[in-house]
């Protein structure tokens, strides 16, 4: 596939590196030298000089040849422009990175679609849909649901409390007879690789888990884990992320938001009419300690700086607070913040390659999650008529190594796969997979 990135920062550094190990054509156009040096590190992505809101620079990069276009720079209006050009010129198909959440309005995303720009993605958006969603399921880490909830990806990071330390899959699956869940990852030391029978967990594991509803109870047993009942919780950061976490949980909790720009303040107190609303430094501890954040539930940093919101949720520990999710966008600190104690990551930069790489895939794709705390991907494929993947049991088929199969979903019934499950056609298969091997897995259902 033939696809031209236009970015001005990290995201798209990362978008074009991600795609350039699939076997893509990669073009990525910027008008900073200093970007597109970065950029040449990588051999199998060309880098041009240009600007792409410029109809002639357009022209340069061969954006009449391009089968995808995204356009992700920090400025909104910029991207739109640069889609709708980029279509007019002949792309296939344009995505935007938006900032304004209207845009993503069932009957604004109509007018852009006839404008030119097929998609939309806003990170920021996504970041708050999964940081509410995490509050609502408080046993769990991280947390993606596939098949409308039918099956989800949960992933726990196994602490004393843990039942299943030193313990194999083997003897877990012995011991509790039929599971409705099935360990499809572990994450350990830095490195992710996928389970067999005789891996044996550790302290500090963070497993990764393919359930049905029902399974849900059984994980949080085995994790020593209690589903806790979340009324206090406060959120440092009311930029777009924090503001529209607080809209959507104000009504259900007690929520309180600290910003430290007075005028924004301002502004949210517009917006949010059931959250308080706090004008402060969130590393000042007596603030902290004034507005009582002992008895808060959960802590949400999700600032522009990761290293305030490292801090800021490290704190939060310090005091009590069970639940901390802090928004790390640089890739680099994601472990490490891991290791030293936060609960749950967020990265924009993976969200956003998260739904944009759904479009690169031949396959037919349900959904595809680019995972933030770990690198990898789960992906739902549906299975085609005289796919390899329909060919036999799942034991006889060659699957890449570095990929796992999960869970199917058929006729709205959910299945956990083991080496017996034949998958058919029409089935929505949950596989969990390295990045090394997604274009390979992708095949098998072509």
């Amino acid at each position: 596939m033939n696809i031209i990135i236009a970015g001005d920062g990290e995201m798209g550094l990362h978008l074009a590196s991600l795609l350039s190990g699939e076997d893509h054509n990669i073009t990525f156009i910027n008008n900073n030298e200093e970007v597109l040096e970065d950029i040449d590190n990588h051999a199998d992505i060309l880098a041009i000089m240009g600007d792409a809101t410029n109809i002639p620079d357009l022209k340069n990069a061969r954006i009449d040849k391009a089968d995808l276009f995204v356009s992700i720079m920090h400025i909104e209006d910029a991207n739109i422009v640069a889609c709708i050009l980029a279509k007019k010129l002949g792309a296939k198909h344009c995505i935007a990175r938006v900032s304004n959440i209207e845009n993503l309005k069932k009957e604004n995303k109509k007018i852009f679609r006839e404008l030119g720009i097929d998609n939309l993605v806003s990170p920021e958006a996504i970041a708050a849909k999964e940081i509410i969603k995490l509050i609502k399921q408080t046993a769990a880490d991280e947390v993606f649901d596939f098949s409308e909830g039918r099956l989800s990806l949960f992933s726990i990071k196994l602490d004393q409390r843990a039942l299943i330390i030193n313990k194999s899959l083997r003897e877990i699956a012995d011991e509790n007879g039929t599971l409705a869940f099935r360990a499809v990852a572990v994450h350990r030391k830095g490195k992710t690789f996928i389970p067999k029978g005789e891996t044996r967990f550790l302290l500090g594991d963070i497993a990764y888990i393919i359930t049905k509803p029902e399974g849900i109870d059984q994980i949080m047993k085995m994790g020593g884990r209690q589903k806790e009942v979340l009324k206090n919780i406060i959120i440092v950061g009311g930029g777009r992320i924090g503001r529209n976490v607080a809209l959507n949980l104000e009504k259900e909790l007690n929520v309180k938001l600290l910003e430290i720009n007075k005028e924004r303040c301002y502004e949210l107190s517009d917006v949010l009419s059931d959250t308080l609303i706090i004008n402060g430094d969130s590393r000042d501890l007596t603030l902290l300690e004034d507005e009582n954040i002992s008895s808060m539930d959960a802590f949400i940093s999700v600032t522009r700086d990761s290293e305030t919101n490292i801090l800021t949720s490290l704190l939060a520990k310090r005091y009590g607070v069970n639940r901390t999710i802090a928004l790390i966008d640089n890739i680099d600190f994601i472990d490490i913040a891991q290791n030293i104690g936060i609960d749950t990551i967020i990265n924009k930069k993976l969200i956003a390659a998260s739904y944009i790489e759904n479009f690169t895939l031949n396959a037919k794709v349900e959904a595809i999650k680019v995972l933030s705390s770990v690198d990898a991907d789960v992906v739902e494929l549906v299975a085609r008529k005289n796919s390899y993947i329909t060919k036999n049991k799942i034991s006889k088929l060659k699957i890449p190594e570095n990929a796992i199969i999960g869970g199917v979903l058929r006729d709205q019934v959910a299945i956990i796969a083991d080496g017996n499950t034949h998958i058919q056609e029409g089935d929505k298969v949950v596989v969990f997979s390295l990045p090394t091997c997604i274009k390979s897995v992708s095949k098998l259902f072509n």
